[in-house]
């Protein structure tokens, strides 16, 4: 089987991205799964009901997030209705939501997929993403071997310690969080497929994602600024990974970054 993973969406247009590519990628690419980071959807920080279900009808089948998943007013409430939305398993257990989930594909094979969260340099407390996501695997291996995690996190030696852990024990570890894709996509030794950052699906023409001026300014001088999404260069970025149905080791693993016109 073959499964997307697209990288963090930004705003509207990391939404368009998604709403064009998509679907296309699904056809071309005969992609039977989508997971997608959606954890800066909507304006830039969070998500929204609205967003996820866009997103949703986009062809993703899975969105995960992140350290900004409940920057939007009452999205802690709507993630419970969507089964297809999670959040960092290693979030405090009364967090709402939850960390992982297993999908049915085509009546033929189930994809479980898991988001963690990294702790360092990271803001927000939670528990150790090692030994989380350890259990949560060997939990879901009960139902499937075709799993997914990803990494949300700022360290890349933190990403990368996690999937050398999980060699062996799931399909594809990825990084989020950073915006900016990696070049080092490979399989390990134990057959798990692993890029240490998927990138940004938005504008490219920016800083990660918003406006350069006013980044700029508040490097240059250490003061509050408005930080809008920008519109230029929207590309969409992640990793597609061609996964052994019963065992669910990796077969192949390809960087996709692909340009779209969202004024057409």
């Amino acid at each position: 089987m073959r499964i997307l993973f697209v990288g963090d969406v930004v705003g509207k247009p990391g939404r368009q991205a998604v709403t064009k590519l998509v679907p296309a990628l699904r056809r071309e690419r005969e992609l039977d799964f989508v997971i997608a980071n959606g954890e800066n959807s909507a304006h830039g920080a969070g998500m929204t009901a609205a967003t996820v279900s866009e997103l949703l009808l986009a062809g993703v089948d899975v969105i995960t997030a992140g350290d900004h998943v409940w920057d939007q007013k009452g999205f802690e409430k709507d993630i419970e209705r969507f089964e297809q939305v999670i959040r960092p398993i290693n979030f405090p257990n009364s967090a709402p939501g939850r960390g992982s989930v297993v999908v049915s594909v085509a009546d033929r094979f189930h994809v479980g997929v898991i988001n963690a969260l990294g702790r360092v340099y990271m803001p927000v407390q939670c528990d150790c993403p090692f030994r989380t996501v350890e259990a949560e695997v060997a939990r879901l291996r009960r139902q499937t071997n075709l799993i997914v995690v990803d990494i949300h996190a700022e360290a890349t030696s933190e990403k990368i310690a996690l999937g050398r852990h999980l060699d062996g024990h799931v399909s594809l570890v990825v990084g989020t969080h950073t915006h900016v894709q990696t070049a080092d996509e490979e399989i390990f030794p134990g057959g798990t497929a692993f890029l240490t950052d998927a990138g940004m699906c938005g504008p490219h023409a920016s800083v990660l994602g918003r406006e350069i001026a006013p980044v700029v300014r508040r490097f240059l001088t250490q003061l509050p600024q408005k930080l809008e999404v920008a519109a230029a260069d929207v590309k969409l970025c992640g990793v597609i990974v061609e996964v052994e149905e019963l065992t669910g080791r990796a077969r192949t693993v390809e960087r996709v970054r692909t340009s779209v016109n969202t004024a057409a």
